[in-house]
């Protein structure tokens, strides 16, 4: 891929977990996080920062139109983080978007947008014709993480253990905002165009981007702009993987597994068979794949034969293509375990996401503003975030205080649900710290920064920058015209195909077996030279 003029000087990087790279890509790597460097890590201090290009007028336009919506701003994230709720049942932090939006004079336009129950669409436009963005907030929490604001592991003072160890709070505020704000920018120009808020619910389970991009709702869009919480500031081309959400299950037969055990065919012995496959795959598999799975159903008592079985696993490697192979293969497995046990084996691809399209020529632009955003930290909020590294066995450096030279190509293990919009549109995607440097996502402290003025100062800079990158795309023919084409060489023919077969009649099941625990995912570092 060619570097648009002035790009940047790039990053060379190590290994990348899906918690490094969420911030970036996100899953949200997407399902996906961006973590410290090495260096970091050892409290060494951080990288150089490269010199800053001249601001634009766009970003200087941004800050004063995020400076007069900041109370609503904080008022999103603040609600949202006192209303925490893990996703397919967060519809009052949905709500508290739907209300703001409208009182800025979005329409409504879809609820249960793509018939996913926790996600809508505000549209307000201006004038004729003109590009079309979208934005792409998301507002659930996940189990377990509920936190005081305080730096130490303490109850909500609501008393609720769901919270935002994500950050979700702090995103879906900047993503809101920006539309908001951009809205004012607009009209003060009489500049054309219209604006798209995705609420994107569910994020960290049953992502509402696969549903909306399956029902073709991003397809006229021009780009679409979105950022994550993380502990630095960043963006480039980072290439997450695709995935397969699967279930298998097996159907056998109970018996006395004393008395009579001949009687009786063990779905169990099944599941364990078809595992014991996946682990001799994992020789055979290219070292881009990945295979992570977890027993939901084993049996009831061991003195009786198991006649139901369940494993619940993820598939994902560098590209659909091969990922889709992987799943071929796991589905001959099942089969196969089904026949040695003489049980009936039921293999389910319930839902995936493709690799991501990254696009350098946004990422470009958006590294520009980001360049020309103070990461500006009080020093009690250096030494709230010095307190949370201390409580976790951390270094204690504080938080980040400038932005990184551009990531360039890297390919990450973990997933997102804006992958699936990037093979649609244009997607401009950073992240920006309202954590501590060395802190995990899904994690205690994400949730109390969040809570907090460390997390409010995340949503007002994130705002500033989304703002700036769409205002860019509304009046820069060339900048929309570079963007699509970029993504149109990435693709090279390749089609969008939506992965969802999951029942939309059991909603309330669906979220139950969609649970995440906070230690799902594992954390490797990055190495920033």
């Amino acid at each position: 891929m060619n570097s648009p003029p002035n790009a940047p000087k790039p990053v060379a990087a190590g290994t990348f977990s899906r918690r490094d790279m969420l911030g970036i890509a996100t899953t949200a790597a997407a399902v996906a996080g961006v973590a410290l460097t090495t260096t970091q890590a050892a409290g060494q201090g951080e990288p150089k920062a490269p010199a800053k290009p001249p601001i634009r007028e766009s970003l200087k336009a941004a800050q004063a139109a995020v400076k007069a919506v900041e109370k609503t701003i904080i008022k999103i994230s603040r609600e949202v983080w006192d209303l925490p709720a893990v996703g397919l049942k967060e519809q009052e932090a949905m709500e508290v978007h739907i209300r703001e939006l409208e009182a800025a004079g979005f329409k409504i336009t879809a609820r249960k947008a793509g018939g996913h129950p926790t996600a809508f669409i505000a549209e307000w436009s201006q004038g004729m014709g003109g590009p079309k963005l979208g934005f792409l907030p998301e507002y659930d929490a996940l189990p377990g993480l509920g936190n005081a604001a305080e730096a130490k592991v303490k109850p909500a003072a609501n008393g609720k253990t769901d919270g935002h160890g994500c950050g979700h709070n702090c995103l879906g505020a900047g993503c809101t905002g920006a539309a908001i704000a951009l809205k004012a920018m607009m009209e003060a120009k009489k500049t054309p165009g219209t604006l798209r808020v995705y609420g994107c619910g569910a994020e960290e389970n049953v992502g509402a981007k696969v549903f909306m991009a399956k029902a073709g709702l991003f397809d006229d869009l021009d780009a679409a702009l979105a950022w994550h919480s993380a502990p630095v500031a960043a963006t480039g081309t980072v290439i997450t993987s695709a995935n397969r959400k699967i279930r298998v299950s097996w159907k056998g037969k109970t018996a006395h597994a004393g008395n009579t055990p001949w009687d009786g065919r063990s779905a169990l012995d099944a599941a364990e068979l078809f595992a014991h496959g996946v682990n001799l795959m994992r020789e055979h598999v290219e070292p881009t794949a990945r295979m992570h799975y977890i027993y939901e159903v084993a049996g009831v008592a061991p003195n009786i034969v198991p006649d139901e079985a369940r494993i619940w696993m993820t598939a994902r490697d560098a590209t659909t293509a091969k990922v889709n192979a992987t799943v071929e293969w796991l589905g001959q497995l099942g089969e196969g375990a089904a026949l040695g046990t003489q049980t009936k084996a039921n293999f389910t691809l319930e839902i995936g996401m493709p690799e991501m399209m990254p696009n350098e020529t946004l990422a470009v632009r958006t590294l520009e503003h980001m360049q020309n955003t103070p990461l500006e930290w009080t020093a009690e909020e250096q030494s709230f975030a010095k307190a949370c590294q201390k409580a976790m066995g951390l270094k204690e450096v504080g938080m980040a205080t400038q932005t990184l030279p551009l990531i360039r190509e890297m390919k990450v293990g973990g997933s997102s649900d804006v992958a699936d919009v990037s093979w649609k549109c244009p997607v401009a995607l950073f992240g920006w710290p309202t954590l501590p440097l060395g802190v995990s996502l899904h994690s205690w402290a994400v949730t109390a920064c969040g809570g907090m003025s460390i997390g409010d100062k995340g949503s007002l800079a994130s705002a500033e920058i989304l703002a700036a990158v769409g205002y860019d795309l509304l009046t820069e023919p060339d900048l929309r015209k570079a963007a699509k084409e970029e993504l149109t060489k990435r693709l090279d023919g390749r089609k969008y195909q939506a992965v969802q077969n999951i029942d939309p009649k059991s909603w309330d099941e669906t979220a139950k077996r969609f649970g995440k625990s906070p230690g799902e995912e594992i954390v490797t570092d990055i190495e920033w030279k």
